[in-house]
C-alpha cells in the first residue's frame, strides 16, 4: 500500500467528534477536580474514579456506534 492509496483509506475525523471528545476530557477533569478537591478523596482514587467514568464513557460511545452501523 503506498502512501496515497493509504491517505484514502483512512477516514477523516468530523469536527464534532473532535469537539464531543475534548468535551469528554474537560468534563473528566473536572470530575476528577471535584473528586479530589472538593470532596476530599486522595488522589490516587479520584484519577481512579474519573478513568472508569471516561472508559464507561467510551465503552458506551462503542456499543452505539456499532448499533448504528450494524442498522445500516
Amino acid at each position: 500500500m503506498g502512501i496515497d492509496e493509504l491517505d484514502r483509506a483512512v477516514a477523516p475525523v468530523s469536527r464534532l467528534t473532535v469537539a464531543s471528545y475534548t468535551l469528554l476530557v474537560v468534563l473528566l477533569f473536572a470530575w476528577f477536580l471535584y473528586g479530589w478537591l472538593v470532596q476530599r478523596q486522595g488522589l490516587v482514587a479520584s484519577i481512579g474514579e474519573s478513568a472508569g467514568t471516561g472508559f464507561a464513557t467510551l465503552v458506551v460511545v462503542s456499543i452505539i456506534g456499532s448499533i448504528r452501523k450494524a442498522r445500516g
